[in-house]
């Protein structure tokens, strides 16, 4: 008995001791073209920034583990659990419209995949954790910047509701990165569904390799679209899956103002994530030809343009189903045609019912979207903030709509007033507390505006002073509150305060 009594000490022990992911890791298990395998690429004095202790619990991580000497050097990939297979993966591109036929992973590392609370696979990735196979003589490294704008913005699309991957935890690495100037080098700890990309099926058709293009679309499906194993027509129904998943996220991008920066094929995921958060931003002052990207020179990925290179984007992954979907390629083309169509209806809808919310339009009706247009159409001729235009209206539905701060921010004062008057002759039709409380929870006060990313990236990188960067992230992480003491997070940048470009960090 006291034998038995000790056993049971030791074992209640161990616990309550912190404890490593325990990796299941489904794509290392695919054919060894599909990647690299990778050792560590150590860094000499890793230091932890943060872990996101609640989407660690989401994801059945132990927050303490991951906080510990072992966690940290995990995030700064110098030390590995025996779970865990680290792997590059493999995939080409359309950059700017240039094809590319290998990209792969240059600076990122999937360390393995963890069975969240909800019974998925999430792949844990370190992103700016040395040099691959893939590197193109790329240092593979990143800078704290462009991993704290990541970490803030994907952390404030997730609170707002939009699929994106997430960050798990930040660390700075000991070791400077050279860029235009000498920067402080970190990692990011990146959690996706997967990241399997347009560009990873790119990268089998460019090569011919029908094989491995039927291994990955059986892999996706079986990951993300189960529900199309059995059909006989599973492929086309893969290809119809992705068009809708992209469609309905993209125009949750339309729906706050959000512009990716860089939506080459190798950016846009099977599953629909939002992911590779580089020269992304939030747009202030509506205009739909915004552009930040300072490598987007063309306004190839600007704010209107976001649908249509969708679309484009998809046409290039139906091509690589071509040899999946009919022995015949006229015949496969005309059945990824007939698919392809499909993509503006479900946009225009996932688009039209987001801005109907927006405004408290709950019931369809005739002239609704040229109420809307006529909105758009004002607050572009007078540069009128996007977020709180919308958020204004929100506020302003209970009492007399139009003429409070919200109409301030309008040229025209006339035409905003005869825009108003019709609004709320519309709403007439609607349940107006309905209206306003669909309008509070579709139109955010706080989104993580570009000059207050900058200045928290400037605080951390000149001073080490990350308070601004935890404010972000905890502004931006009740996007939809009411938080009077954060009041200043709201306001649109002043002449001086204006971020004019965005980069990708590479």
């Amino acid at each position: 008995m006291p034998e038995a009594n000790a056993a049971r000490a030791i074992e209640r022990e161990r616990a309550d001791q912190p404890a490593p992911p325990a990796f299941d890791n489904s794509y290392a298990r695919l054919p060894d073209r599909f990647f690299a395998r990778q050792e560590p690429s150590p860094v000499p004095a890793p230091r932890l920034i943060r872990v996101n202790r609640p989407l660690a619990a989401e994801l059945g991580l132990d927050p303490a583990w991951l906080e510990s000497a072992d966690g940290v050097a995990m995030l700064a990939g110098n030390r590995f659990p025996d779970t865990a297979e680290p792997i590059a993966l493999a995939y080409a591109g359309h950059q700017f419209g240039n094809f590319v036929p290998q990209l792969g992973d240059g600076r990122a590392l999937l360390v393995g995949e963890v069975i969240d609370a909800a019974g998925h696979h999430r792949d844990i990735q370190l992103k700016g954790s040395g040099p691959t196979r893939f590197s193109r003589n790329g240092d593979g490294r990143a800078a704290l910047g462009p991993v704290l704008r990541e970490y803030i913005v994907s952390e404030a699309m997730a609170a707002l509701g939009i699929p994106t991957a997430r960050t798990l935890a930040a660390v700075l690495t000991g070791d400077p990165v050279y860029r235009e100037t000498r920067l402080p080098g970190a990692i990011v700890t990146r959690v996706a569904a997967s990241h399997v990309r347009i560009g990873t099926f790119q990268f089998f058709a460019v090569r011919r390799d029908v094989e491995a293009l039927k291994t990955l679309a059986d892999y996706v499906i079986e990951r993300h679209y189960p529900a199309l194993a059995g059909r006989d027509d599973r492929y086309l129904g893969l290809l119809e899956a992705v068009i809708a998943a992209q469609a309905d996220l993209v125009a949750r991008w339309m729906l706050v103002g959000f512009i990716h920066g860089v939506m080459n094929t190798d950016n846009m995921t099977i599953s629909g994530e939002t992911i590779d958060y580089g020269p992304c931003a939030f747009m202030d002052a509506y205009d739909p030809a915004t552009v930040f990207s300072s490598i987007d020179v063309q306004g190839r990925y600007a704010y209107a343009n976001q649908p249509r290179i969708a679309a484009w984007n998809l046409t290039r992954f139906a091509e690589t189903l071509l040899p999946l979907l009919a022995d015949d390629e006229d015949a496969a083309i005309a059945k990824a045609e007939g698919v392809l169509k499909g993509f503006q209806p479900v946009y225009q809808a996932a688009f039209h019912g987001g801005l109907r919310r927006k405004l408290g339009l709950l019931n369809e009706q005739e002239g609704d979207i040229q109420l809307i247009g006529d909105l758009l159409s004002l607050m572009a001729a007078s540069r009128a903030d996007f977020t709180l235009t919308f958020r204004g209206l929100s506020a302003e539905i209970g009492g007399q709509a139009g003429k409070g701060t919200t109409r301030e921010s309008f040229v025209d004062l006339a035409a905003f007033d005869d825009w108003a008057g019709r609004w709320r002759t519309r709403l007439q039709s609607e349940d107006l507390d309905a209206s306003r409380e669909a309008m509070l929870s579709a139109n955010p006060k706080y989104i993580p505006r570009n000059h207050h990313v900058e200045a928290a990236i400037k605080a951390a990188v000149e001073n080490e002073d990350f308070g601004s960067f935890e404010r972000m992230l905890a502004v931006t992480g009740k996007p939809f509150e009411e938080q009077p003491q954060m009041a200043a997070y709201a306001l649109p940048p002043t002449e001086d305060e204006r971020v004019f470009q965005t980069f990708c960090g590479t």
